[in-house]
């Protein structure tokens, strides 16, 4: 799942599972195995679905040598290429580019240069060991003015708090800390859009830039975010990297922080714990700082693997339902492989688990199943948002899309819970409802709406273009507090990381039944008289399929 770097934040599944998990366990009682409720159909597509096929696709995905998958990497190319042979092999046609499985996407592949730098007095710290930049504030620029403490930034009459009391800005560097202070609460914090309206104010006071330091309190550590804004980017290639007249915005980690108070008189510690009183004076630092942003830019392209399967019905097989998830992680940076297992090798194993049991069933879907697995998706759901523009089949006939994108909860354990991100906006939900309930899955609903996990995963791209569309994520039964440890060990040290590997205590079995209940909804879509339609009180819900006009960003 992509991260959301208009919040600065990369997303946690933490709050999202807790929640799953803890309803789950209310229900765990009266849960009860009821496949007999399945069609015979319905039973064989699931036979057909294995385990073994699923651990033979993620691993063969996240070994070593498909090098991470990477977007406009060769292991990207190789792992495109090698499923494409896979829908070859369980008698897909070819949906791609001249008669192929592969739609090609251009690309532009953006990196540091070695002359980026911040130097702060005498010191010269490096890009990605000591800080990091955020992408769209990045292009070829230079800055430098002296640096400025100004703990979090608020002018609040409000609360009687000025961080800038006595302080002239413009043309200094800011070091600042996200927020809020220990003592606000966050949900009023972000009710209040704080963090955008006194950036906005710094902006506009003509500020050099701005440097954030961590508290501690943070949900991504200064350390997190100065790896993930170190990395390469990867853009369209008319995009830009950042407008030439906006400051500059870094993050410095933990072990580089205290040196911007060397020269100040006041150590990192003490400054900290002012930065929590409403009385907080701005520190000046009394060290100049110096950012030199250089960058490399270079062309290349990648690859969405699209096939499908003919329907039976001689009417509905012009029509499809689209099956879809992101085979592509972060390949390799500074010599690191970043396998991506669980994000989302194994989504795509799932999917494609689904799609070797059709290619087997004795009775044909009505509708045709178009599969796709898009690259791209790790740096702004570029893959599905190109094959939704330029869709290799109708749009207006695509019927629903359900995606598959998560962070592994299906394999702590048998799914006894499922998350579908999108049942609210369409007859979708319902459908979920009644596939989840006679396999026994308790369907609970987002958790954490502030997350806007919906907004950020491919299937996004098809609801843009009028497309009802879900994205399944299961979770276990069992002891919380065992699985919500596991949880947070795994987002600190595996989301993202080399670390998302192929654990020894994965239960395939959860997996299983994730790639089940993606197949028997689709079977139900395919089977429809009409396909399945927005519900009156979506936001979509006036969209029709092959919508043009841009959505309005969610508040």
């Amino acid at each position: 799942m992509k991260i959301n770097p208009k919040n600065y934040l990369a997303k946690t599944f933490s709050s999202v599972m807790l929640v799953a998990l803890l309803t789950v366990q209310s229900f765990a009682q009266t849960a009860v195995q009821t496949k007999s409720a399945l069609s015979a159909t319905e039973t064989e597509l699931t036979e057909k679905i294995t385990i073994a096929s699923i651990k033979e696709a993620t691993s063969t995905l996240s070994a070593p040598d498909m090098e991470g998958r990477g977007t406009m990497q060769r292991g990207g190319d190789k792992a495109a290429n090698w499923i494409a042979a896979r829908f070859q092999s369980l008698g897909l046609k070819p949906l791609g580019d001249k008669g192929s499985y592969l739609q090609k996407i251009d690309f532009k592949e953006t990196v540091f240069t070695p002359e980026t730098s911040l130097k702060v007095g005498e010191e010269t710290l490096k890009v990605g060991a000591d800080f990091g930049i955020l992408p769209f504030s990045a292009g070829n620029k230079s800055a430098n003015g002296e640096m400025i403490f100004i703990a979090y930034g608020i002018v609040a009459d409000s609360i009687k708090r000025n961080d800038l009391q006595g302080v002239d800005v413009s043309g200094k560097f800011v070091v600042m800390l996200e927020g809020p202070p220990s003592y606000i609460p966050k949900k009023d914090w972000k009710a209040a859009k704080a963090d955008r309206i006194f950036i906005q104010s710094l902006f506009m006071k003509g500020v050099a830039g701005i440097i954030f330091i961590g508290h501690g309190r943070e949900e991504q550590t200064p350390d997190e975010m100065v790896d993930y804004f170190s990395r390469r980017q990867i853009q369209m290639p008319d995009e830009e990297n950042g407008p030439s007249q906006m400051p500059p915005i870094l993050y410095v980690n933990n072990n580089a922080a205290g040196k911007l108070f060397k020269a100040s008189g006041v150590s990192l510690q003490d400054a900290l714990a002012q930065a929590e009183k409403n009385d907080f004076k701005p520190i000046k630092l009394k060290q100049q700082a110096k950012v030199n942003i250089k960058l490399k830019s270079s062309k290349g392209t990648s690859n969405n693997v699209v096939g499908y399967l003919e329907g039976s019905d001689p009417k509905l097989k012009e029509e499809a339902v689209l099956f879809s998830a992101h085979y592509d992680a972060y390949g390799i940076e500074n010599g690191k492989i970043y396998h991506g297992a669980a994000d989302n090798a194994l989504g795509t194993a799932e999917m494609l688990a689904v799609a070797e049991a059709y290619s087997k069933m004795s009775v044909k879907p009505k509708r045709s199943l178009v599969f796709v697995a898009v690259t791209g998706e790790e740096y702004g759901l570029y893959g599905s948002k190109y094959w939704a523009k330029n869709p290799t089949w109708n749009i207006k006939k695509v019927s629903a899309n359900l995606n598959l994108d998560g962070v592994g909860t299906e394999v702590y354990g048998p799914v006894k819970t499922m998350v579908g991100y999108g049942a609210e906006h369409s007859t979708l939900g319902a459908m979920l409802e009644d596939v989840s309930t006679t396999l026994g899955i308790k369907v609970v609903g987002d958790p954490v709406p502030d997350e806007k996990v919906f907004y950020r995963s491919d299937h996004y791209s098809f609801v843009e273009r009028g497309v009802p569309a879900l994205m399944l994520m299961g979770a276990p039964e069992g002891d919380i507090q065992v699985s919500m440890k596991r949880m947070k060990e795994w987002e600190k040290t595996a989301y993202h990381q080399p670390a998302d590997t192929i654990q020894e205590n994965w239960a395939w079995e959860g997996a299983e039944t994730v790639a089940e209940v993606m197949g028997i909804l689709g079977w139900r879509i395919s089977e429809m008289n009409n396909m399945p339609a927005w519900i009156s009180t979506s936001r979509f819900a006036k969209l029709e399929r092959g919508n043009t006009k841009e959505l309005p960003e969610e508040n």
